[in-house]
């Protein structure tokens, strides 16, 4: 079964804002080898046209190689769109969902292959309170955004985490990964019974 990763950046004040952040060269690089480790990414209409500024720069690159890296990246991984307002999606590597997403989710998870992230924050809150997500890679800008959305709102229940690894870049953000303790305790509980 493919996991659902919720990867998204978030100020040091909480704040999702993909335009708050500071990525440089090494944040760049490092999404760029983590859209390769995916079957496909899922989006909602903000975040969506929002990400279709890389297809800009495969037509006219940016001096920065870790930039064009990236676009190319994103341009290859397949990218569900979920919107009730968006008609049709010009991006060749586009599609958009035809279920809901509950309905959409549970069938990806069933299939075999990569991972499938979550690029979104409508979609990461929606998933979190159906308890589909696996595991969140939260990359945390040093930046108080001081306004904006939070990356975690309506969110009525308490959610506890593990912290099962860490990244540090050197210019300041930090990426924690977490899984939700329910999670981490189901795999546990499988894995001590086939040892024994």
């Amino acid at each position: 079964m493919r996991k659902v990763i919720a990867a998204i950046n978030m100020t040091l004040d909480g704040v999702f804002d993909h335009t708050a952040g500071l990525p440089d060269e090494e944040i760049h690089q490092h999404y760029t080898e983590l859209l390769g480790q995916g079957d496909a990414i899922l989006y909602g209409r903000t975040t969506y046209q929002l990400m279709e500024f890389w297809r800009t720069l495969l037509e006219n690159p940016s001096e920065e190689k870790s930039m064009n890296d990236f676009a190319a990246a994103i341009e290859k991984i397949p990218k569900i769109v979920f919107s009730r307002t968006i008609k049709n999606v010009e991006w060749a590597s586009a599609t958009l969902a035809k279920r809901d997403l509950k309905d959409e989710v549970l069938e990806l998870k069933q299939q075999s292959g990569k991972d499938i992230f979550v690029g979104s924050r409508s979609l990461i809150i929606q998933l979190l309170k159906l308890n589909m997500i696996d595991e969140f890679q939260l990359c945390i800008y040093p930046v108080i955004a001081g306004n904006g959305s939070p990356l975690f709102e309506n969110i009525n229940d308490m959610i506890i985490f593990k912290l099962v690894k860490t990244k540090i870049f050197s210019g300041g953000a930090a990426i924690l990964y977490y899984q939700p303790e329910n999670e981490t305790q189901r795999k546990t509980t499988t894995e001590n019974s086939i040892q024994n």
